[in-house]
């Protein structure tokens, strides 16, 4: 049994992630905003309703003085793990969350007598191109160089950002897609299957002082094979809309010339290059030699499929995900 220290405990992978480390038997202290989700509307009442059996304590991670005065409090922990990310990737918020907040972390930890570090990070730092992709990496350096032992684990897509076109199919809409649809794929993983690897990565000495890059369980997908599997869930005969790359090229050029004078406009072009990001690169491991993406390297772990998560939303049976801020991918 470990005694936790948990960031980033109130999103659906922080609580799932929570809920997997009280069933591996480890004791958990969490730091969460005393108002928290998706436009803050978590109160404290309802926190301890979604995270039964963990420690909450309320402050602001991107605080150095809260986090260790409302958080760490001078105590003994043996592992800090963090499922912290900023919402938007937008620089600031990027380089305050993914990296200022982390680095105030390890040094607590050290301090702390942490023994292990289990940072969740993403797949899409193979290629850094944006701000938020730096600023993980930087978090991810420092964390090497702090002396502690560490995981980093590096996921494919997540079930929730797949899920942004649901409500528009059952509208009867066409599932859009960049291209053909077919131009990169992922490995899509579920929150409950991606917290059981990282509580696992407390237990096994082989994931130790490693980048673990790590998808679901299946082949890859493309945008299309996603469209076919809810179309099938939701018993509508697929429908495709094939979007130009090209059109957003000239979103984000247009943007950012009028973000010279508008800075409304310069904010909505960062969103809309990390649209484009994820519009144009797999979420796969990419062969150092090919320097191709490869469903055959990316490590694949859990039971839930991305075909049975749709088919459990089409019954009723799970809810769709409340994607907030991650609705820009």
């Amino acid at each position: 049994m470990a005694r936790v220290f948990l960031l980033g405990a109130t999103g659906t992978l922080g609580q799932a992630t929570a809920r997997a480390l009280r069933r591996h038997g480890h004791t958990v202290v969490a730091l969460v905003r005393p108002h928290a989700g998706v436009g803050g509307r978590l109160a404290a009442t309802e926190l301890a309703q979604r995270l039964p059996g963990v420690e909450l304590r309320f402050g602001d991670v991107t605080d150095a003085r809260s986090q260790q005065h409302d958080g760490w409090r001078g105590e003994r922990f043996d592992v800090l793990m963090s499922c912290l990310a900023s919402r938007t990737g937008m620089p600031a918020d990027a380089w305050a969350v993914d990296h200022a907040a982390h680095r105030t972390a390890f040094d607590a930890a050290r301090a702390a007598g942490v023994r292990q570090v289990v940072l969740l990070s993403a797949l899409c730092l193979q290629k850094p191109r944006l701000p938020f992709q730096h600023a993980k990496l930087a978090a991810e350096a420092a964390l090497q160089a702090s002396g502690m032992d560490w995981s980093i684990v590096r996921p494919t897509a997540f079930f929730k950002s797949l899920c942004g076109q649901v409500d528009r199919v059952r509208r009867g809409l066409p599932f859009l897609v960049f291209g053909d649809g077919r131009q990169t794929a992922c490995k899509p993983i579920s929150d409950d299957d991606l917290a059981d690897y990282l509580a696992g990565c407390i237990d096994e000495p082989s994931r130790l002082n490693r980048l673990l890059p790590i998808g679901g369980p299946g082949p890859a997908l493309t945008a299309r094979d996603q469209g076919e599997l809810l179309f099938a869930a939701l018993g509508i005969t697929p429908r495709f809309r094939e979007v130009p790359l090209g059109m957003m090229d000239a979103i984000v050029g247009g943007l950012s010339v009028l973000g010279r004078v508008w800075p409304a406009a310069a904010a909505k072009a960062e969103l809309a290059r990390i649209g484009r990001y994820y519009a144009t690169e797999s979420m796969l491991v990419l062969d150092p030699v090919s320097e191709r993406y490869d469903a055959l390297l990316t490590p694949s772990t859990g039971r839930q499929t991305l075909g049975a998560f749709y088919e459990a939303l089409a019954r009723g049976e799970a809810p769709l995900p409340e994607r907030g801020d991650h609705s820009v991918f």
